[in-house]
């Protein structure tokens, strides 16, 4: 991909919008008086310009050199900067400042590259193919706020920078979710951080942040490492869910670690080097010997899930069992064998991964699994390039997973039926077989899909049906609960559902229940999401400052309008 070629401004024939604050550029492919691309619309921005960007996908990558610019979209707009067959960054800034609102930008190298400027990114979106997704270097600024990064090398890097990271996710990165080093000093609040291939948060090179009200999940490392000289404020953190320690500090580092909460990481929860000197004010809280919840109370967590009555029983069969089988073993009694390993069927988006993560927890507390972890894997982690190949990745896969659940989702796709990698897939599924059998009282494995394609799948190994005990079968959610999911994101966000949308909501999942790729509370939460901004959309439309009560309430028009 090459830089695109910049449309011309607007025409001189073309009349000024009345009332159009002159500093203000609007892009609007296709509209008169308005720039068909952003490009031309930022060679034309004076400093302190501000480019207001209407709907659509702009193939657009540009270079700034100390400019004072405010890119954002247009009034509630969809606007995505695809630099995604370029070898380039899409925004790459030097000195000056530029504020990005409500942008989503999609790269191949990294999306925004900022080196001593200052940089304002709120409400967007961030992924990038190769390298970080923001990378930042020698700014005294920068503002990360609200944001969604994924899909990257790296998710958010800082070096030698001040500033902060608030509300931000970052998820499905293959290194480390964020990195911040070289002295760099930032405050990363309420952030949400997992499925890291590497850390969680990596702090190196005497850098100094503050980490505070964050959630770090499901990484192969460490949830944070601290290294070279740095000395990081950990608060009100809670690390869970990772395969390696929940925080790690390297010889000569120090900081604090505060009121932090670590559950089903690795041991110790707290890795200190030799050397290593932070200070912990309180006790880290660490799950107990039974697990990280008594088993009455992950049941309860089970039974407060929303539907799935046929699942939640076979559950609870599965766990009277177990008990009872440990009851008689320690009468002396024999006890039979009893396999762990289940066949969960059914649609994406019912609770499938929800509930096997309670289930590696329960398999816990009952002295079954050592660790209860969960790890979740595709094809694409198991299969392999070259005959041989696929063996090594499942069985390293394997071992990882020991002590938890490993949960294969759609993995039906390994088989020789559905997968398209010839004979690979059936290596993968061949290891599993033998090593399923090998340690079947040291990991519990389940694999998931839907119903017909699950059928298959068991059908191209012999052995391989009889290593499940059961196939655990999940219905789509109802209209109603569909409704009660809803509801509970409506709750969750400190909103108001005024009544008069009920019905109009069960009409639409009632609608939409019957078409072959309904995807449930998947649907439920895209819904949300489109609530939302159609709320928004209304609130901006009433000309003042909406009332605490407006800014809760959405309504049945809201509904009716993200439904459309």
């Amino acid at each position: 991909m090459t830089p695109p070629v910049e449309n011309s401004g607007p025409a001189e024939t073309d009349p000024p919008t009345p009332g159009w604050d002159p500093r203000t550029l609007l892009v609007a492919p296709g509209r008169h008086g308005a720039y068909h691309t952003i490009g031309a619309a930022l060679r034309d921005a004076p400093d302190g310009g501000v480019i207001s960007v209407a709907d659509g996908s702009y193939p657009e990558t540009f270079e700034l050199l100390d400019r004072s610019l405010t890119v954002r979209a247009f009034d509630g707009a969809t606007v995505l900067l695809d630099g995604s067959g370029g070898d380039w960054p899409v925004l790459d800034v030097r000195g000056g400042s530029l504020t990005l609102a409500g942008i989503d930008v999609r790269a191949s190298v990294a999306a925004l590259r900022v080196e001593n400027a200052n940089l304002t990114v709120e409400r967007c979106r961030v992924s990038a193919s190769v390298g970080p997704a923001i990378s930042l270097r020698g700014c005294p600024r920068f503002v990360v706020s609200r944001c969604t990064v994924s899909g990257s090398v790296q998710g958010i890097v800082v070096e030698s920078s001040s500033g902060r990271i608030d509300d931000t996710s970052v998820d499905d990165v293959a290194s480390d979710g964020v990195v911040v080093g070289l002295g760099a000093d930032p405050e990363i609040r309420n952030c949400t951080i997992s499925g890291c291939g590497q850390r969680g948060i990596y702090v190196y090179q005497y850098a100094r942040p503050l980490i505070e009200g964050c959630d770090i999940s499901g990484t192969t490392g460490a949830g944070i490492e601290v290294a070279h000289q740095s000395r990081p404020t950990v608060r009100r953190t809670r690390v869970r869910d990772v395969l390696g320690v929940g925080i790690a500090f390297g010889p000569g580092c120090a900081g604090s670690v505060e009121e932090c909460q670590l559950d089903n990481t690795a041991e110790p929860g707290i890795l200190l080097a030799e050397g290593a000197t932070p200070t912990v004010l309180e006790p880290v809280r660490r799950p107990s010997a039974t697990g990280d919840a008594g088993l009455d109370d992950l049941l309860t967590e089970l039974d407060g899930m929303v539907g799935l009555a046929a699942v939640k029983a076979e559950v609870r069969a599965l766990v009277d069992e177990i008990q009872v089988n440990e009851w008689r073993r320690k009468a002396g009694l024999p006890v039979g064998t009893l396999s762990h390993h289940l066949i969960f069927a059914g649609a994406p988006g019912t609770g499938k991964t929800t509930v096997a993560r309670t289930y590696g927890k329960l398999l816990r507390a009952l002295g079954v699994l050592a660790r209860g972890q969960f790890r979740e894997v595709s094809r694409r982690d198991l299969v392999g390039q070259y005959i041989g190949h696929t063996a090594e990745k499942t069985a390293l896969v394997f071992e990882a997973a020991k002590g938890g659940v490993l949960f294969i989702d759609e993995a039906y796709t390994l088989s020789r039926q559905a997968g398209s990698g010839g004979d690979f897939g059936q290596e993968a599924i061949d290891t599993l077989v033998k090593l399923m059998e090998d340690h079947r009282d040291e990991v519990a494995v389940i694999v998931a899909g839907y119903t017909g394609e699950m059928t298959d799948f068991l059908a191209v190994n012999p052995g391989l049906a009889s290593r499940f005990s059961k196939t655990v079968e999940f219905e789509n959610y109802s209209p109603e609960d569909l409704l009660q999911i809803i509801g509970r994101m409506v709750g969750d966000g400190d909103y108001l559902m005024d009544g008069e949308a009920h019905p109009v909501l069960l009409d639409h999942f009632a609608r939409i229940s019957g078409d072959p790729n309904f995807g449930n509370a998947r649907e439920a939460r895209r819904l949300f999401e489109g609530v939302r901004k159609a709320q928004s959309q209304r609130l901006r439309a009433l000309g003042r400052m909406p009332n605490v009560l407006e800014l809760r309430t959405v309504t049945a028009e809201d509904v009716l309008a993200a439904s459309a």
